[in-house]
Order: C-alpha cells, then sequence, then structure tokens
C-alpha cells in the first residue's frame, strides 16, 4: 500500500509541471487573500495587551465554546496542509499556510509569539501600509 505523502508526490507527478504551477499560484493568490482578510478584520487593540481580546464574548457561551473547537480543528487542518505543501515537489505555499494555522491554534505562548513578531518594525510597517491602503486604522502596540 502507498504512503499518504508517496500518494500525493505521486498525484503530482502525474498532474504535469504546468498544472502544478498553475496550481501553486492559485493556492499562493488565495493564501494572501487570505491574510489579507485577517490583517483587515484585526481590531486596532488586537496586540495591544498580554490577554488576548475574547473570542466571540457576546455570543452564547455554547456557540462560543463550538466556535473555538471549530477555529482549532480548522488550524490544525491547515497546519497540516502547510507541512504537506513545504514538501519538494509539492505545490503551495506551505510555510504561510503553517503560519496562518498557527494563527487559529490555541496553545501556550501564542500571544508573546504573536506580539513579538508584530513588534517587529518590517512587519508593522508592512501590516499597517495593508491597513491604510483599504482605509483602516492602523494597529496599536503600546
Amino acid at each position: 500500500m502507498e504512503r499518504p505523502l508517496d500518494a500525493i508526490l505521486n498525484f503530482f507527478r502525474r498532474l504535469g509541471w504546468p498544472a502544478t504551477l498553475g496550481l501553486s499560484l492559485l493556492l499562493l493568490a488565495g493564501s494572501l487573500v487570505v491574510v489579507v482578510m485577517v490583517a483587515l478584520r484585526w481590531p486596532v487593540d488586537q496586540f495591544k495587551n498580554d490577554v488576548p481580546p475574547p473570542f466571540w464574548a457576546s455570543s452564547h457561551p455554547v456557540v462560543r465554546v463550538l466556535g473555538l473547537i471549530g477555529k482549532n480543528l480548522a488550524g490544525v487542518l491547515v497546519v497540516m496542509l502547510g507541512i504537506i505543501m513545504a514538501v519538494p515537489g509539492v505545490p503551495g505555499q506551505g510555510t504561510l499556510l503553517i503560519l496562518t494555522g498557527l494563527t487559529l491554534l490555541d496553545f501556550p505562548g501564542k500571544r508573546r509569539l504573536e506580539r513579538s513578531l508584530i513588534r517587529r518594525p518590517s512587519v508593522l510597517k508592512l501590516i499597517n501600509g495593508l491597513r491604510q491602503r483599504f482605509k483602516r486604522p492602523p494597529l496599536e502596540i503600546e
């Protein structure tokens, strides 16, 4: 029986390089769209405090718990897809997808990691430039 990773690699080999390139570009564009949408939806104070804003705070507790479970399951799926796409020969932006998936997951130290990344001048400048282009206020980090 063929291992799952071998099956994926064989699928893309049979697909051929033009289709694989097209799929890779499509996945890149999709990943970029998702990243832009997420960055634009952040509230201005998303990274200002040590404690993250509550997830769906105004929702019914059952809806909130189901949303948290769904968000974390989606995060695991996105990270797994990113790992597969990070394998040489498989099209897609694996690293970008892994980072996107990690933003969906809840794990110890995540907030500290997010805040250290967003405080880098080049990252903050890029995100605030993107937010300005779409007429959103800049992020406040202090």
